[in-house]
């Protein structure tokens, strides 16, 4: 076996997909699943988008794409940055990709040498430690807390910080556990870096509107003095409802942006027509558009926590975007339930999926052995439910 395929099967990823296979497993038994586990918004993508697709459908854009974007699309995304972020992009600084994740990808093929350390503030993407070890880097974990919202502070960052320190990826609003990082903690995170000129940041902003604070959304690359070392990666999937659309995007240094155009164009090439045209509707409308999901979403949160806080054992923090909660479990580990003892987080999911009948994630892929995800992309009446549900098994 090569060390290419030892290395893939041994991806974190493993625990999610044992959980997902269980969940078809009981499904397909019969059982009623409430699925609090998907990493995606339960409304339908926005009419103004689907409309837009029909027209390109009906315009004739069935040829291949170009591999950074069509420029309208480039051009959508760069009035998307300045208008939302304050941020000046021009057209060879971005690059348009089969979804954030591809995005994450082509970024660290050509950035990551074999030996480079990528500083990741746990919990994490499920897919970002994987996709460093992919490119032979080497993932260094940030551990944080519940009680400081799971957020990397300075001195945790300078202490992380070694001669073989090559990038830092984060997201806000984090996935899983909805922490944002606002202006002036990003600035103090900056300030560490100043001191190490040679590191880059990727900034993962793919939730950036779903965000329930006032105070607005913050990016790294707003300060002068970062812009030209962050990557910034977003897309449409959340805030659009589009995630099956499978559009991501960048804005970057250009000779980054220019080494991802390169190898995207051995790999995919450009992403799909329809979607990219759909999706210069999308972004060159307001996020106002949209405002209704986050409106939903936070009603969601607020019914969450409520419902959790009743529930022994289960300790909670207030996410302030996104659509999860990370709730810390650790309170039952080493207890007994229904003759099943839970010993980690993966356990608890389990047991939670196989008797309350509830799917979650278990905080293992994110970094995070202590917590669970619980997504509530879902309706009211299926939160409520599932987390009757949860009480009722851990009484």
């Amino acid at each position: 076996m090569s060390l290419l395929s030892e290395r893939v099967l041994n991806m974190s990823t493993s625990a999610t997909l044992a959980m997902a296979a269980k969940t078809r497993e009981l499904k397909a038994q019969g059982k009623d699943i409430i699925g609090l586990s998907l990493g995606e918004p339960d409304f339908n993508t926005p009419d103004y988008i689907k409309e837009a697709a029909i027209q390109a459908i009906n315009e004739n854009y069935n040829s291949y794409s170009p591999v950074d974007g069509y420029v309208e699309l480039k051009e959508a995304i760069i009035t998307k940055f300045k208008r939302d972020n304050n941020l000046s992009y021009t057209l060879p600084q971005i690059v348009v990709s089969t979804g954030a994740k591809q995005a994450l990808a082509n970024v660290a093929s050509v950035m990551i040498n074999k030996g480079d350390e990528v500083i990741l503030p746990c919990p994490y993407w499920v897919s970002y430690a994987d996709i460093v070890e992919l490119f032979e880097g080497v993932p260094v974990e940030v551990k944080t807390t519940i009680d400081t919202d799971f957020k990397m502070t300075p001195e945790q960052l300078e202490a992380a910080i070694t001669p073989k320190t090559k990038m830092i990826w984060y997201s806000s609003p984090c996935n899983p556990s909805g922490s944002l990082y606002s202006t002036e903690e990003l600035r103090a995170l900056a300030d560490v870096l100043q001191k190490h000129p040679d590191i880059y940041v990727v900034s993962d902003e793919i939730y950036e509107h779903i965000n329930f604070t006032t105070d607005g959304h913050a990016s790294m690359a707003q300060f002068e003095d970062m812009f030209d070392r962050t990557i910034t990666v977003n897309g449409v999937s959340k805030a659009f409802a589009m995630t099956g659309w499978r559009i991501g995007y960048i804005g970057a240094p250009e000779v980054i942006a220019r080494a991802c155009n390169k190898m995207q164009g051995q790999i995919t090439s450009g992403a799909n027509c329809i979607a990219q045209r759909a999706t210069i509707t999308a972004l060159n409308e307001p996020p106002s558009k949209v405002k209704y999901m986050i409106d939903e979403f936070k009603i969601r949160r607020d019914l969450v926590l409520d419902l959790l806080s009743e529930i022994e054992g289960f300790k909670t923090n207030t996410p302030e975007g996104a659509f999860y909660v990370f709730p810390n479990i650790s309170y039952y580990f080493g207890k007994t339930l229904r003759g099943k003892t839970i010993h980690n987080a993966t356990d608890f999911s389990l047991y939670l999926l196989e008797e309350a009948l509830v799917a979650t994630v278990t905080g293992d892929a994110f970094g995070n052995p202590d917590c669970i995800r619980i997504s509530y992309a879902a309706s009211q009446a299926q939160i409520i439910e599932a987390i009757k549900r949860i009480k009722e098994a851990v009484s």
